[in-house]
């Protein structure tokens, strides 16, 4: 690898890393490549060279994976709760998602790309359970819009009672709900 390619490389990440904060700070709407050049220390022509605009910047710093587990090693009566742990885990560790949800909430670019990630990856997951139908889109969204209604309320909005709940009582509570989606008959 060249030096310049390195540089560039290096620049690519650094923009990434301040369209990352800025976003969840600002939120897509009030960030501004100015300020994300800014916090990368960097001109706001290299963002615009790397990125094309806002839309692209947000698209790339928006990038996900959901890290979705086998569930087909899980027990089918603990799929359900296997998943939601899962979630749990990667809602309090990567601010991404958070700021997907904030974002998607106002910003139709911003809600494709969630679309995007939850079809490309949860609908597979679906798919490998082989539910007694062939309604593998409409469970996904059933799960899709358990969960991240869960984040949205845990993470988002701070409702009080939701973000008192320990993690085991969350796993229980919901866990059975995602379980009917994957794998049970409607």
């Amino acid at each position: 690898m060249t030096p310049t390619a390195r540089r560039s490389d290096r620049t690519r990440q650094a923009i990434l890393v301040a369209a990352r904060e800025r976003f969840a700070k600002d939120g897509y709407d009030r960030a501004t490549i100015r300020a994300i050049a800014a916090d990368a220390n960097i001109d706001p022509s290299m963002v615009m060279r790397y990125y094309g605009n806002k839309e692209g910047l947000f698209a790339a710093a928006a990038e996900f994976d959901l890290q979705l587990p086998d569930l087909t090693e899980v027990p089918r009566a603990k799929v359900g709760e296997a998943l939601v742990a899962h979630f749990l885990d990667r809602w309090e560790t990567d601010d991404t998602l958070q700021l997907l949800l904030r974002t998607g909430a106002t910003n139709p670019a911003a809600a494709e790309r969630m679309q995007q990630i939850f079809a490309s990856q949860l609908l597979p997951v679906v798919i490998e359970l082989d539910p007694p139908d062939n309604k593998f889109a409409d469970r996904a969204g059933l799960v899709a819009s358990q969960v991240l209604g869960l984040a949205l309320c845990r993470y988002v909005l701070a409702l009080p009672p939701v973000v008192n709940m320990d993690r085991a009582a969350v796993i229980a509570w919901v866990g059975p709900v995602l379980r009917r989606y994957l794998v049970e008959r409607a």
